[in-house]
């Protein structure tokens, strides 16, 4: 369980690098398509269309951000219960609550632009929180075979 923790932990810092690589795609494509010659207004967007430069990577950013991260982050609330790991649960809710504020501030962002810059610095956060979850798991592994081969009990922190 404890595999599985630290595993969804850097999933989620993963899926934070996908993220950031599928906006960047999305954008400058987009920017290589309007110098191209494309235009875009409300309605070319509203319909989704394939056309768009770079909409793979706006749709994957969507996809990602609203369904698979916040499921990945809930994942690992869960397995935080099972895994024994020492302050685990306090790092999984902060994962997650990241998770749901960034997913929350990136929707918001469509009505109010200013909100895009807490959408970046919150993925930088997010990022972290996932990277010292899944580290969590190292050092708790080690404290307790030294434990072991000491025969005394780990410490508890």
């Amino acid at each position: 369980m404890k595999q599985l923790y630290r595993g969804l932990a850097y999933l989620i810092a993963a899926g934070v690098a996908l993220q950031a690589a599928a906006i960047a795609y999305a954008v400058f494509a987009l920017f290589d398509w309007v110098s191209a010659g494309g235009t875009i207004d409300k309605a070319l967007i509203e319909t989704d269309s394939p056309q768009i430069g770079g909409i793979i990577g706006f749709n994957l950013h969507g996809l990602v951000g609203i369904f698979i991260m916040p499921l990945l982050a809930l994942m690992l609330v869960i397995c935080s219960f099972f895994a024994k790991i020492s302050r685990g649960i306090i790092w999984a809710v902060i994962v997650f609550a990241a998770t749901v504020v960034q997913a929350l501030v990136g929707l918001f962002s469509h009505e109010v632009a200013g909100l895009g810059w807490l959408h970046g610095v919150g993925a930088l956060i997010l990022f972290g929180c996932a990277i010292t979850a899944a580290m969590r798991v190292k050092r708790t592994a080690k404290t307790e075979t030294a434990a072991t081969e000491s025969g005394t009990p780990a410490p508890v922190s």
